[in-house]
């Protein structure tokens, strides 16, 4: 069953939406974590903060596109963002 998943770097401080043919996101956090994937080369450790099982690859598509969008970013930043603030909190991230 194909899926939907968000990755999150903490050394990066990012999340990463992605979606798969797969019916687990776990053999594509293992791609992503080989250097597999150039987008997301640069954030290795990722790990696997969000998993959502869909029906077809479409929908899984569409849900991706609009994790990506910016309403679907706000999602994710009020469902997950304490994540991020943590990670920022504890001092190990450069503050700019």
């Amino acid at each position: 069953m194909p899926c939907v998943y968000i990755l999150h770097s903490d050394r990066t401080n990012k999340f990463y939406m992605g979606s798969s043919r797969e019916d687990d996101a776990l053999s594509r956090l293992r791609s992503h974590n080989q250097s597999k994937t150039r987008s997301t080369k640069s954030g290795i450790p990722w790990r696997l903060i969000h998993e959502e099982k869909l029906l077809d690859y479409t929908l899984a598509r569409k849900r991706e596109i609009f994790l990506k969008s910016g309403v679907g970013r706000q999602w994710v930043d009020q469902n997950f963002g304490q994540i991020k603030l943590e990670r920022w909190q504890s001092g190990r991230m450069r503050r700019s």
